[in-house]
């Protein structure tokens, strides 16, 4: 083998393991920002929401999807969020940026009721 052909390859693979290793380290960094923001489904159905307390952290996102033949609402009682009426398989999300008791309800049937407790 040619003297210079050694000297490339002899550069070559150790630039290109430090370039792996970078590459799969910012593959590592953006798993674990997107896992951070987690996604909590609660479900309509039947007249009530399901679970109907939830314990999240802050920075969840909650989704609420309707699985009742009839719209509902999802409606907060201290006006901190408030979705328009959710049809059949229609989702609302609201994500919770501070720690709290956030009590809600169906701005369509008030005796449904809910709350997401945020730590």
């Amino acid at each position: 083998m040619p003297r210079r052909t050694v000297w490339v390859v002899g550069v070559a693979t150790p630039v290109m393991i430090a370039i792996g290793l970078l590459l799969a380290r910012s593959s590592v960094a953006a798993n674990t920002e997107r896992s951070s923001t987690a996604t909590v489904e609660v479900t309509i159905d039947n007249f009530s929401f399901n679970p109907q307390t939830l314990t999240v952290a802050v920075g969840t996102a909650v989704t609420w999807t309707n699985r009742d033949d009839i719209p509902h609402t999802v409606t907060s009682d201290d006006g901190v969020f408030k979705s328009k009426a959710r049809d059949t398989d229609e989702k609302f999300s609201y994500t919770f940026d501070k720690a709290g008791t956030y009590p809600y309800h169906c701005s369509i049937h008030p005796k449904m009721t809910g709350q997401i407790v945020v730590h």
